[in-house]
């Protein structure tokens, strides 16, 4: 099945009156555009250059500095958590694309950035319930990438079938055990169902890289398959990941 609508929580600053409509997310992350020449040296961690935090000289609005914290594990254990970006950073990281995005904008794009990994993370987890582990260890995110141009072959073969093709892809490097599991996620925007309000959806799996994790890919499908064919009237127990097949 296609990936599932998401609004933003209603906290989300997106939330506000029909007159005051934000834009959806630029095509692509701006810090993972590749077409652009990045001279600074990139964090091997995300392969984006270290962002940082000076006010632009023709900056008209004060951007906040502030770094939220993501619930997404950065090593072994949880203590350490990955960082999203701060609003001042995250218009310098526009800027040096070269794209001119209203500085009154900015938070909201933040947070709507944020609240789009948060979600992919809590996918990612769905899939992990899935796979067997010999310990106790949670997963964490180990690094990741950000490939807008590089389209992933079931989004190619989507719009060869007219499906809208995603605004961005990100591959996440996941360690758990020892052993590194890389997913795929595609993100789409979807049909407002409040104006002004964006909605978005995304497709997190794991990439078929190994025997698992093609198992794993072929046993949630089939599934779906079979709830979609002999539907049930019971409520179901466990919540599958997002996936379309």
């Amino acid at each position: 099945m296609a990936p599932s609508p998401m609004t933003p929580p209603p906290g989300c600053p997106m939330h506000k009156a029909e007159e005051e409509k934000k834009p959806a997310p630029p095509p692509g992350c701006p810090m993972h555009n590749k077409d652009t020449p990045v001279t600074d040296k990139l964090n091997e961690l995300n392969m984006m250059p270290n962002l940082g935090q000076e006010r632009q000289a023709d900056q008209v609005i004060d951007l906040p500095t502030e770094r939220t914290t993501s619930s997404i594990p950065k090593i072994a254990g949880q203590k350490e958590k990955w960082e999203y970006p701060s609003p001042q950073q995250f218009y310098n990281a526009l800027r040096r694309k070269g794209w001119e995005t209203p500085e009154d904008h900015i938070e909201t794009m933040v947070d709507i950035h944020n609240f789009l990994n948060e979600e992919a993370w809590n996918e990612v987890l769905k899939w992990e319930a899935m796979r067997e582990c010999p310990c106790d260890e949670d997963p964490y995110l180990a690094r990741f990438q950000g490939k807008p141009q590089q389209i992933s072959p079931k989004a190619r073969f989507h719009t060869w079938m007219g499906a809208p093709r995603p605004f961005d892809r990100h591959d996440w490097y996941v360690m758990r055990c020892g052993k590194e599991t890389r997913y795929v996620i595609d993100y789409y925007e979807a049909p407002e169902e409040t104006p002004g309000v964006p909605v978005f959806s995304l497709d997190v799996r794991p990439a078929m890289d190994d025997a698992e994790s093609i198992m794993t890919r072929f046993k949630v499908a089939a599934k779906e398959k079979w709830d979609e064919w002999f539907p049930s009237s019971e409520p179901s127990s466990s919540s599958a990941p997002n996936t379309s097949s």
